[in-house]
């Protein structure tokens, strides 16, 4: 069988490390030089001939993180790797694919444009912000789910008096689904913004009194519409609120938010790293499920076979 690669990115090595131990690799050897005006040069110090190689690398703020990936990706065409998979656990620029208004981009459909012809074979990736976005690429995309990871650490818990909620309409098939597995009961909190970034107003759909709610969304950016709705389901009489949330953006006044609201718990994936520690922020890792996604598509298994449920 042909051999297997991996490289990272650097602000996704933490990760990176992770995965490549949980499959019994190396992250195999490259570095990035930065020119005096901040211009890269990734170079990868191994041979890739003819190899699988997967480059890690989420592409969170700031937009380097995904010049280097693309840069990544042309340095092992180049160099003659057999197949290239681009690992993105966080893909960036998701939340625009489509356009909403006038004169505004489609930026999901460009990064996919972008990594298809920096030579990209094939996109591994995670809880992408809508669904559709797999249809940007015309090669294949292995979309995995957090709720691998998620329901196994939920089981753990007291669900006896637990119903599920989405924080946005946006985000009912979603919450629907652990609903679902659950056999639990789903509410909904349908929010209005004036701009980005700020909730206007909201409310919720359902009966929620005595209840242990959790809150189920893709990605927490300044944690505003999750601490809102949070707060304002725990004033319906809610026993307690806790929210589990795929990719932790956590930007702006984030920290503040969630220490400052109702919420118990916020339970997230690691495929962005924390900007800073909170009590109330609890990790998981992605590593082993990113691993076994690996070696399957590697040895040409089934990747939904991983998948709960």
């Amino acid at each position: 069988m042909v051999e297997i690669q991996m490289f990272s990115g650097e602000k996704s090595k933490y990760l990176s490390e992770k995965i490549a131990s949980s499959y019994g690799k190396s992250l195999g050897k490259s570095e990035v030089f930065r020119f005096s005006d901040g211009e890269m040069q990734p170079e990868i110090h191994e041979s890739v001939r003819g190899n699988y190689v997967f480059l890690i690398q989420s592409t969170f703020a700031p937009s380097e993180n995904l010049m280097e990936l693309l840069l990544l990706i042309d340095a092992a065409k180049r160099a003659s790797a057999g197949y290239i998979t681009a690992v993105i656990p966080f893909f960036g620029y998701a939340r625009q694919d489509r356009k909403d208004k006038p004169r505004v981009p489609i930026s999901a459909k460009l990064i996919a444009n972008l990594i298809e012809a920096a030579g990209a074979n094939r996109i591994m990736t995670m809880d992408l912000h809508a669904d559709q976005i797999q249809g940007f690429f015309d090669i294949p995309v292995d979309h995995l789910t957090s709720e691998t990871i998620f329901i196994p650490h939920l089981k753990k818990l007291d669900l006896s008096n637990t119903l599920f909620a989405s924080p946005d309409v946006g985000g009912v098939k979603r919450a629907r689904s652990y609903a679902k597995y659950f056999k639990k009961d789903l509410v909904i909190c349908d929010k209005y913004r004036e701009r980005a970034n700020e909730v206007a107003g909201m409310t919720v759909i359902g009966e929620v009194k005595g209840m242990d709610v959790i809150l189920v969304d893709d990605m927490c950016d300044t944690a505003g519409t999750l601490c809102r709705a949070a707060n304002i389901i725990m004033d319906k009489g809610a026993k307690s609120v806790r929210a589990i949330c795929t990719h932790p953006v956590l930007s702006g006044k984030a920290f503040d938010n969630i220490n400052n609201s109702k919420l118990q718990e916020l339970i997230v994936c690691d495929t962005i790293p924390l900007k800073e520690k909170s009590d109330k922020v609890k990790v998981l890792s992605t590593a082993k499920l990113f691993a076994d996604a690996i070696r399957n598509t590697h040895e040409h298994k089934s990747i939904s076979a991983l998948f709960v449920g």
